[in-house]
């Protein structure tokens, strides 16, 4: 693992190097038929989760589901979240060999100055929706902490859930953003490989690994009431990936009991100037989702755009709780006021109104927020 940058924040935390053990230890070829029946009607342990994630546990997908939505109906009904994603900036100071963001691709860069966000956000605002999550590509210098929190603070009057997918942070920057109205923080560790994520992330602040990896913690520390996790499957062992970014959030969920911990569930995706998948099948994503959605019954679940519609429909009311809509990776694009080029390609481009009868066809309720505030944070 790279060396910290100057000014990145250590943490005194030991749950990198628990998380490290544990993935390092785990075989996922080790498990039984025997294992994963009883993960499946055992209470969750990380022995249990383990098995799930096994390739002995590819035959049981479907006991394993009718579990998995009890458990999804015990705790979230028949309610799914709806939100969008609002690229804000693609300009990017890393060279992450599967991103088209990387600061080597030759791409349309462009950065919204605080009219256009304003504009985007109204566009957003139209369709009904009350959540949006603003990202930026990683670049202090285009986007830094002051631009991050006037682009919150323009979300958070029009928006009842704010969250921010950009650069990790320090505890006292992730402070600014809360105070600006930021609600939650997404961070996806990519890979949990160190040696695996040095290869992938050759140059720039996300080519240390523990720093990112503690960027959550951070977020909490910095007053956010929610933090989301994710590993881009297909970037190494998916299995053992999975059973990290699980871990982590266990940890973390034990560590402060208050707060919202959620799992996203993306895969490697073509991206501009680079043709790519991840290996990962659609039988193996539903495994994992079944898994954390077993392992972690109170965690929210998000099921991208990367993803076919069909595939996110069955999903969604299965494991997911959370889904997007109308979405769109270019920068400016929503109001049309500027062009920048998205991070990766989408499968599933449908509006707002598509996806929210999609949801009640299949029987679930659509809800534009689960939050309400108060004027008190």
């Amino acid at each position: 693992m790279r060396d910290y940058m100057p000014g990145m924040e250590i943490l005194d935390s030991d749950v990198m190097s628990g998380v490290l053990e544990a993935r390092e230890s785990f075989d996922p070829s080790s498990y039984t038929e025997a294992d994963v029946r009883r993960a499946i009607h055992s209470e969750p342990s990380v022995e249990g989760f383990a098995a799930l994630l096994s390739p002995a546990a590819a035959p049981f997908l479907e006991e394993t589901a009718v579990r998995a939505r009890e458990l999804t109906r015990a705790h979230f009904g028949n309610s799914v979240c709806m939100f969008t994603p609002l690229y804000v900036s693609n300009y990017c100071t890393n060279r992450c060999v599967y991103c088209g963001f990387n600061s080597g691709n030759r791409i349309d860069r462009l950065r919204l100055e605080p009219e256009a966000v304003a504009k985007e956000l109204d566009a957003i605002a139209e369709t009904g929706l009350e959540e949006v999550l603003i990202l930026t590509g990683e670049s202090r210098e285009k986007s830094g902490v002051d631009y991050i929190c006037e682009c919150v603070r323009l979300a958070a009057e029009r928006f009842a859930v704010v969250g921010v997918e950009v650069y990790p942070m320090n505890t006292e920057d992730y402070a600014k953003v809360h105070a600006a109205g930021a609600d939650y923080v997404t961070v996806f560790q990519e890979t949990y490989d160190p040696v695996r994520y040095d290869e992938l992330h050759l140059a720039g602040p996300k080519s240390v690994f523990a720093y990112r990896f503690d960027a959550q913690e951070r977020a909490l520390r910095g007053g956010m009431r929610g933090v989301a996790f994710g590993a881009l499957l297909g970037l190494a062992d998916f299995r053992k990936d999975a059973f990290a970014c699980g871990l982590h959030a266990m940890m973390l969920q034990r560590r402060y009991p208050a707060a919202e911990i959620s799992m996203s569930l993306p895969r490697l995706r073509p991206a501009a100037n680079l043709e790519q998948t991840s290996g990962v099948t659609e039988a193996e994503l539903l495994q994992v989702s079944l898994a954390y959605r077993i392992f972690l019954p109170y965690a929210g679940q998000t099921i991208s755009t990367r993803e076919r519609s069909g595939f996110r429909d069955g999903i969604v009311g299965l494991t997911a709780t959370k889904i997007s809509a109308g979405v769109s990776v270019g920068i400016g694009e929503h109001s049309g006021s500027g062009h920048g080029e998205g991070q990766f390609v989408i499968s599933d481009p449908r509006g707002v109104g598509e996806v929210v009868d999609a949801l009640r066809r299949n029987g679930l309720q659509p809800v534009m927020a689960d939050y309400v505030r108060t004027g008190m944070r």
